[in-house]
């Protein structure tokens, strides 16, 4: 499901702004002078700052702030979300198994954020599965909780994707995105609509043509977000040679 659009904070600003540029670092004015054109007051902004570099969000030196480095993790998944790597379809679906016993509840929940970052789906409890037109790399600590085959559905791999995936709900609010996109007129607007657009294409499925529902809006959503962000980051750059002269 599309995530809402959410009230433009300080914080969520800052996070968009950061997550957007490369390197995701800038000097305090600049950050500051982006808040302000977006119509946040600077002493929230500077609160919001220390507070982030408190929690870890960012870290602090001679002046400029840059992301953590669980948040340029982050920044890795948006930028391969917004130009995803898929691989021609043979009808073949990549299938894990849950084998490993005995982990803790803490344990258990991060292995299924790893498994849903991964664009896999839950058949049943323990048992995940995608078509297979998408490298799935799980890393050590998830790799050894499962077994891994190659499977072929004897039922409608269209339905099977609609239950795991729910894919014509994804289409139709990235439609109501690309909606409030072309109805957003100033920066704030179109921030706050690029930061929802984003977040639900992260959540993109990723799945092959032929078990896509008919007008698929994935590439016209990314094309918008994609537009904004070479928008945005020219009228931020505008603002560092300004905030350096």
């Amino acid at each position: 499901m599309a995530k809402r659009m959410r009230k433009l904070t300080a914080r969520s600003a800052i996070l968009s702004a950061l997550l957007g540029a490369h390197p995701a670092e800038a000097p305090v004015s600049w950050i500051v002078s982006v808040a302000e054109e977006l119509g946040l007051q600077q002493s929230a902004v500077r609160v919001a700052l220390t507070r982030m570099v408190a929690m870890g969000d960012l870290e602090r030196a001679n002046g400029v702030y840059r992301l953590s480095d669980r948040l340029i993790e982050r920044q890795r998944r948006q930028d391969a979300a917004v130009s995803p790597v898929v691989k021609a379809w043979d009808g073949e679906w990549y299938l894990a198994i849950v084998t490993a016993v005995g982990d803790d509840a803490p344990a258990r929940t991060a292995f299924r954020d790893t498994m849903r970052a991964r664009k896999l789906g839950e058949l049943r409890e323990g048992v995940w599965t995608r078509p297979a037109n998408i490298e799935i790399v799980l890393g050590p600590d998830a790799g050894r909780r499962v077994s891994v085959f190659t499977a072929t559905p004897e039922d409608s791999p269209v339905a099977l994707t609609e239950t795991l995936f729910a894919p014509r709900l994804w289409a139709h609010d990235a439609q109501r995105l690309l909606g409030e996109f072309a109805s957003s007129s100033s920066l704030r607007e179109r921030f706050e609509v690029a930061a929802a657009a984003v977040r639900h294409i992260l959540d993109d499925p990723l799945l092959p043509d032929p078990l896509l529902p008919a007008g698929w809006p994935g590439s016209a959503l990314r094309a918008e977000y994609a537009a904004f962000r070479t928008e945005f980051m020219a009228f931020a750059e505008h603002l560092l040679v300004t905030s350096d002269a």
